[in-house]
């Protein structure tokens, strides 16, 4: 089971890790005629993003180095956002 979970918790973090790159490199907070709440909410999905790609890229370095194991908890929350990006990719067809 503990490898199952660990195989679980890298494929979620690869999506997670691959989408978070993708929507990082087309927030623009910065882009001029942006009223000033379309800035803050642009950099506050930065900031998220920037986030879950933190965990995504912590979740694919888990196994290679000594790190502990993920928790279930750890599995579930990534697991959960990798099938909202599916979801939403699927979606949009």
């Amino acid at each position: 089971m503990s490898t199952a979970l660990l195989v679980l918790h890298w494929v979620a973090g690869f999506i997670v890790l691959a989408e978070a790159l993708n929507k990082l490199e087309r927030t623009a907070p910065c882009a001029p005629g942006l009223t000033p709440r379309e800035r803050v909410t642009a950099w506050l999905k930065g900031f998220a993003w920037l986030l879950l790609g933190l965990g995504g890229a912590g979740a694919l370095i888990t196994p290679l180095l000594p790190l502990e194991r993920p928790t279930f908890q750890d599995v579930c929350v990534m697991l959960g956002f990798a099938v909202l990006i599916v979801r939403t990719r699927v979606k949009e067809g």
